[in-house]
């Protein structure tokens, strides 16, 4: 009998010829390395408060949510999380969904639909491509960071339902949405905003409510048309993910998110450290300058080791190093290893071809050794693995 999985052998063996073959490498409970990979931005994941908020769900409530949202999934801690999240953020209403992928899949799919026009951002995350594939909407993929081209797209199409979906904060490079501009389009338009607030809940916001989210800060939260996602998995250090928005589309996701209706709900232990965390960040809003701070320090490190990769001034959490080759990302990364620092690593298809690079988060907790080894490591690794490329 011929092998119906052969090829997966060959595509194995171009993957790693490519310098794209990945593997899962366990983390220890205790390791020596200064975390720069993580999306843990305020430091919570560990925060004794968020882990005790945790174990007071699952002592409470169970290991598991036992159902769907709609049959015996929602908790009062879930209903109390979702009117927390609300109140923080400035918006009408919430929904939690078990993460943020699933929160993106049941927005955007149950927003548009057949007979509806996605105009998708050209860099935006898996989620949001996933969603606008499976809306069965006709999908057009646009610049979002170029107002004017979604016009554009907006003005020549046919279709009355309209969703215009984008990053608030780009996961790789932390570039932010013109979110007041593309919400003004969308305005004139007639078009749903959704945008996908992952990196910029507990990272951006207003000044009088820091962490709110880049949605907040740009005083959108209220505004019709403009739905936000976000995940709880990350400056929250919990898991989940959560839609915001006017009571009556929550209410429609209720009846037609399909990846909200047919999915196990969130665990009580993530919707208690979730609403933990919530309390330390609406308490302590000052975390959110020490990222910044610390954010800061470390693109100064980067910018001196490698100058010729043009790091910028960050806005969020991320400074990416660009590198090239994927084989340059990964040597750089083992070799920060080595030393004492995980970096994150992304190569395509995660970013385009050419581009692979070092993307290093900060974090709220980092103290000042951390960052000294951070400098140190910067130092030694990138213009190591720059000098291997100029001569190989």
């Amino acid at each position: 009998m011929n092998d119906p999985l052969a090829w997966l052998d060959e595509t194995a063996q171009d993957r790693r010829a490519a310098g794209l073959r990945r593997s899962l490498t366990p983390r220890e409970v205790v390791e020596p390395l200064v975390d720069l990979a993580s999306n843990d931005y305020l430091g919570l994941a560990r925060d004794p408060r968020v882990v005790e908020g945790a174990v007071e769900a699952t002592r409470t409530w169970g290991a598991g949510s036992t159902g769907s949202r709609l049959v015996t999934g929602t908790t009062r801690l879930h209903a109390a999380l979702e009117e927390e999240l609300a109140a923080f953020c400035g918006a009408e209403a919430a929904l939690v969904f078990s993460s943020g992928y699933t929160a993106n899949l049941g927005a955007v799919t149950a927003l548009s639909g057949r007979g509806a026009v996605v105009v998708s951002d050209v860099a935006a995350h898996a989620s949001l491509v996933d969603a606008a594939r499976l809306s069965r909407a006709r999908v057009v993929v646009s610049r979002c960071s170029v107002p004017a081209e979604v016009d554009a797209v907006l003005a020549e199409a046919p279709e009355t339902r309209r969703v215009v979906v984008t990053d608030g904060v780009d996961s790789v490079d932390g570039g932010l949405a013109p979110l007041g501009e593309l919400a003004a389009v969308c305005r004139a338009r007639g078009a749903v905003l959704l945008v996908d607030d992952a990196h910029g809940l507990g990272v951006r916001g207003p000044a009088s409510r820091p962490g709110a989210g880049l949605v907040a800060e740009a005083g959108l939260m209220r505004e019709r048309g403009v739905v936000v996602t976000a995940t709880l998995s990350k400056s929250l250090g919990s898991q989940g993910g959560v839609v915001l928005g006017d009571a009556d589309v929550i209410a429609h996701l209720i009846d037609a998110a399909r990846s909200f209706i047919f999915d196990t709900a969130l665990a009580p232990a993530a919707a208690g450290a979730a609403q933990a965390a919530l309390g330390v960040l609406r308490d302590e809003p000052e975390r959110v300058a020490a990222l910044h701070a610390a954010a800061a320090s470390v693109a100064a490190s980067a910018r001196a080791a490698a100058s010729w990769a043009g790091v910028a001034e960050p806005t969020a959490a991320m400074v990416p190093v660009v590198l090239g080759e994927p084989e340059l990302a990964t040597a750089a990364r083992d070799a920060c290893a080595e030393a004492g620092l995980r970096a994150g690593c992304f190569r395509p298809p995660s970013v385009p071809e050419g581009t692979s690079r070092l993307r290093l988060t900060a974090r709220a907790d980092l103290g000042a050794d951390d960052l000294a080894l951070v400098d140190r490591v910067l130092a030694e690794v990138l213009p190591a693995v720059r000098g291997t490329a100029l001569t190989g």
